[in-house]
């Protein structure tokens, strides 16, 4: 049995990541768990003995680190009470590691929505040199000219 069913391990990641969601939303009593925390993705070892829960944890730099000092010491209680919900012979030990890709997300629509403000404020003259002013207008007029300015035959200089 060493092989196993490889899905396996994909659905006890699934079963992990709606019970430690479960268990944040309804039943966490720490008060060093607080803010907004995001179960994001659940990476479990082949033999199901290890579980890497990614959280996704929103707020200040000390909220975030109380948040995962209190992760860290209800994971043994989570252990037990996933274990029990997806019957599990031997629940895995749950690590609590930090997901920044939502942050990172967050942050890369607040750069996007500060130069989308900005473009607006000089739209009176952006609009009249760039024809339309929306981006994908403007691509696609960069594209048909650069199609224009292309051999219409391959036997020409091409790429080598």
């Amino acid at each position: 049995m060493a092989g196993g069913d490889p899905r396996r391990a994909d659905r006890v990641a699934e079963g992990i990541r709606t019970e430690v969601a479960t268990f944040l939303r309804d039943g966490v009593k720490d008060p060093r768990v607080r803010g907004m925390v995001t179960v994001t993705g659940v990476d479990v070892t082949r033999d199901l003995r290890h579980a890497k829960v990614f959280v996704s944890v929103m707020g200040t730099d000390e909220e975030r680190a109380a948040t995962f000092e209190g992760l860290a010491s209800v994971a043994h209680h989570l252990r037990g009470s996933v274990g029990r919900a997806l019957r599990l012979r031997v629940a895995p030990e749950i690590k609590f590691t930090a997901d920044e890709s939502v942050s990172h997300a967050a942050r890369i629509e607040a750069l996007l929505a500060q130069v989308r403000s900005e473009s607006g404020e000089s739209a009176d003259g952006g609009k009249a040199a760039h024809g339309t002013g929306s981006p994908g207008a403007d691509a696609s007029v960069a594209a048909d000219a650069e199609s224009d300015e292309r051999p219409s035959d391959d036997s020409g200089s091409g790429d080598r």
